[in-house]
């Protein structure tokens, strides 16, 4: 089993049997090692599996974007995508999926191509990204700071009219993930 990093997704696993019969008979994994769990695993802890213990479920989930059941299989794709995007990353992976403007792959996960190019990184705030924009865009290129075209620019419309073309989700330390809507 993987050595657990700061955001990587981890699930309870659980004997579908001793859940229906009413206990909770599982432990914690990473979702990395999801299609790795047995029923050895989920019993560690409790009581032996039995003939009638067949099938494991994800019955809670921690550091996914949104916590709901699954199959090991889907958790173990999780796993798969963390590992690609890495734990910097994923904070903001599962923003954009939350965002409900990601795109998928073939398989209906999130695509992390699409992702890495969609990422416009985290900023204090909308408007810190759209100033830095402007600048590295040269948005007034050629124009002396005194032109009436600079001087007068209407930054709050224009900051208004840019936000339709972005997705743009809070942070844990108080900023924003910014994503091009492309």
């Amino acid at each position: 089993m993987s050595v657990s990093a700061a955001h990587e997704p981890t699930i309870w696993a659980g004997c579908m049997h001793h859940f229906n019969s009413g206990h909770l008979v599982g432990e914690w994994f990473s979702a990395v090692d999801a299609d790795t769990i047995g029923l050895a695993d989920v019993h560690r802890s409790g009581p032996p599996a039995t003939p009638e213990c067949e099938e494991i479920w994800a019955y809670d989930v921690e550091g996914f974007p949104e916590a709901r059941e699954m199959d090991l299989l889907e958790a173990a794709r999780w796993g798969a995508l963390y590992e690609e995007i890495g734990d910097d990353a994923w904070p903001a992976f599962c923003a954009w999926v939350r965002s409900g403007a990601y795109v998928e792959d073939g398989d209906g996960m999130p695509s992390t191509g699409d992702f890495e190019e969609r990422f416009a990184g985290t900023w204090p705030d909308f408007r810190t990204y759209a100033c830095q924009l402007s600048e590295d865009t040269d948005m007034f290129d050629g124009l002396p700071e005194d032109h009436v075209a600079v001087r007068y620019f209407d930054w709050d419309s224009w900051i208004h009219d840019l936000k339709f073309d972005y997705s743009i989700e809070p942070n844990s330390e108080g900023g924003v993930f910014v994503f091009r809507d492309l």
